[in-house]
C-alpha cells in the first residue's frame, strides 16, 4: 500500500474494487476533480470489468472467436495490457481470466469465498496473449472461443495514468491519482515532490501500522505495487492468491510478498512489478538489469532494494523525477 504526505488536497473512496486517492495543489480544483475521476473510473470498469454482465469484456466471452468492434476505452485497456505481455516475454498475460475464476477469482474480491473446499490444481498454461488479435488503427478485437480476458494486472495503472495526465491539463496544477497499488502523478509536483510513503498492508490482526514503510519522493512518472498479501484466498489447505503464473496458470509461487517499482509511467512500473512477483528469486537481478528502482519484501519480512530505493525502513530516500512523457527505456527478457 502507499500513502502521501502533504502538502496537497486529497480525498479517498473505493472504485474498481480497490482504494482511490485523488490529491491536488490547488485545493479549489479538488471537488470538479473528484467528480472527472469518479465517471473516468466508472467508463472504465463498463469496458473492462468481467465482473460486470454488461462490461465490453463480458461480451467477447460470448463472441466465438468473430472480430468484435470495442470502444475507444477499451481500445486503450487492451493496448495497454499487450503493451504488457510483450514487455514481459508474457510474464504479465492478460489470458488469465479463466484460470482466475477456476481458482475462485470469479467475482468480485469483496464476494470471494475466502476459506473454501479444496479445488483440483492443474498445471495448464494459459492460453496466450498471442492468440487473441487486436487492430488497434480500426478498433477491432477478436477473442478465440475458451479465452476469457482478465486486464486487473494493466488497467488499473494505465487508468490512473491516463487521469492524472488528463486532470494535471484539465487543472493546470500537480495531480496524484491512487488505485489500490498504482499510483500515477502528473503536473508540477510540490516543491520537495510527492512524498509516498510504501509498505506491506497493516489491516491484518495485530499489524504493527509502522512497521516495514519506507518514504520516496516522486516528481513525475509512477509507483506500482503488487503483492500476493491483499487478495489472497483458501482452497483446502492451499493458500492461493490473484497474480498468476501464465507458464503454469496457477498462482505465482514466488518468495514476495510485495514488490514496488518506480517508473516514468505507472503502468510500466506495474509491468515490471507484477512480472517480478512471476520471476520470483530471479527479480532483483532482473530488476537491476532493466536500470529500474524497486523494493522487494519477502514473506519472511527481508528487504531487499534495487538501484536508488533506499534500504533503511522509515528513512526518506531518492527523488525520482522522469519526465512524464518520456516513456521507459527498458526492456524485459
Amino acid at each position: 500500500m502507499s500513502t502521501i504526505a502533504p502538502p496537497y488536497a486529497a480525498t479517498d473512496w473505493r472504485a474498481l474494487g480497490c482504494a482511490v486517492r485523488l490529491a491536488v495543489t490547488d485545493s479549489a480544483a479538488l471537488s470538479e476533480a473528484r467528480q472527472f475521476l469518479i465517471e473516468w473510473l466508472a467508463t472504465v470498469d463498463v469496458a473492462c470489468s468481467r465482473f460486470r454482465d454488461d462490461s465490453e469484456i463480458a461480451t467477447l466471452d460470448h463472441s466465438a472467436g468473430r472480430e468484435m468492434p470495442i470502444s475507444a476505452v477499451l481500445a486503450e485497456a487492451v493496448a495497454a495490457a499487450l503493451r504488457g505481455a510483450e514487455l514481459s516475454g508474457g510474464d504479465v498475460d492478460p489470458t488469465v481470466g479463466s484460470a482466475l475464476a477456476g481458482l475462485g477469482y470469479d467475482r468480485d474480491f469483496d464476494l470471494v469465498q475466502h476459506d473454501g473446499s479444496p479445488v483440483k490444481l492443474v498445471v495448464r498454461p494459459v492460453p496466450g496473449w498471442r492468440r487473441i488479435v487486436f487492430d488497434a488503427e480500426r478498433r477491432t478485437l477478436a477473442v478465440p472461443p475458451g479465452i476469457r480476458l482478465d486486464l486487473g494486472a494493466t488497467a488499473k495503472a494505465w487508468a490512473a495514468d491516463r487521469a492524472a495526465a488528463d486532470l494535471a491539463a484539465r487543472f493546470g496544477c500537480g495531480v496524484l491519482v491512487g488505485l489500490g497499488g498504482d499510483l500515477a502523478v502528473a503536473g508540477t509536483a510540490p516543491a520537495d515532490g510527492w512524498t509516498i510513503r510504501v509498505q506491506d498492508r497493516t489491516d491484518e490482526p495485530g499489524a504493527d501500522p509502522d512497521a516495514q514503510h519506507i518514504s520516496i519522493l516522486i516528481r513525475d512518472g509512477g509507483l506500482a505495487t503488487s503483492g500476493t498479501a491483499a487478495r489472497r484466498w483458501t482452497r483446502g489447505a492451499r493458500t492461493l492468491h490473484h497474480i498468476i503464473n501464465p507458464h503454469t496458470g496457477l498462482s505465482a509461487r514466488t518468495p514476495w510478498r510485495t514488490v514496488s517499482v518506480t517508473a516514468a509511467t505507472c503502468l510500466d512500473a506495474n509491468i515490471a512489478s507484477t512480472a517480478a512477483i512471476v520471476r520470483g528469486t530471479r527479480a532483483p537481478a532482473w530488476l537491476a538489469e532493466c536500470g529500474l528502482d524497486a523494493r522487494l519484501l519477502a514473506e519472511d519480512g527481508t528487504v531487499c532494494t534495487v538501484g536508488r530505493w533506499p534500504a533503511a525502513p522509515g528513512s526518506t530516500g531518492f527523488s525520482y523525477a522522469i519526465g512524464p512523457r518520456e516513456e521507459s527505456s527498458w526492456t524485459l527478457r
